[in-house]
């Protein structure tokens, strides 16, 4: 996220079920991500929160060319650097108690590895919807980009994080019957 930053505190919003509606009137669900879409679908079943924005987090490198591709990193020593775009879950939380309860368990998914997830505030969201709150996976140091260049090693360990992340995210949905 470009302007990532901290949590903001909830605020009240009287319009949360109208923009909800509206939200989910315009999601098109064969746009998403396909290795994520069971997870958007469950959070749209909620009625209290809605997805905004999401990516599973692409990597690009000279033998993937595909901004979207979904495929695994290959095994190989070929790759010296890999552009990697954020995978991340924007989502708008209604202030009430399932909502809180949404919020305090998205903020406990950063302690799958704290030094590359991240949960916060986008303020292009905040502008757009009050009580949007950002999950993400990115280096620390790069927390505020939507695409970086790193080294092939750590791409490795992003989408191994990565994967642990939207897995974590599959897990909430089936334990609270999001699904």
């Amino acid at each position: 996220m470009e302007i990532f930053c901290r949590v903001k505190p909830f605020s009240d919003n009287t319009d949360f079920h109208r923009q909800r509606e509206k939200s989910l009137r315009k999601l098109d669900i064969k746009s998403i991500d396909a290795p994520i879409r069971e997870i958007i679908s469950a959070f749209s079943r909620t009625d209290f929160c809605f997805t905004m924005q999401s990516c599973y987090g692409h990597f690009v490198h000279q033998f993937q060319t595909d901004i979207k591709n979904t495929e695994p990193l290959p095994q190989t020593d070929r790759i010296l650097t890999v552009e990697y775009r954020i995978a991340y879950l924007a989502l708008c939380i209604e202030n009430n108690r399932k909502g809180r309860a949404l919020f305090d368990a998205l903020a406990e998914i950063t302690k799958i590895d704290t030094a590359y997830i991240q949960f916060g505030c986008a303020d292009w969201f905040w502008r757009q919807q009050v009580n949007s709150y950002v999950l993400q996976v990115e280096p620390e140091r790069f927390k505020y980009a939507d695409k970086i260049q790193i080294d092939y090693r750590e791409a490795l360990r992003i989408e191994e994080i990565r994967n642990r992340f939207w897995n974590s995210l599959a897990e909430f949905a089936e334990a609270r019957s999001l699904k």
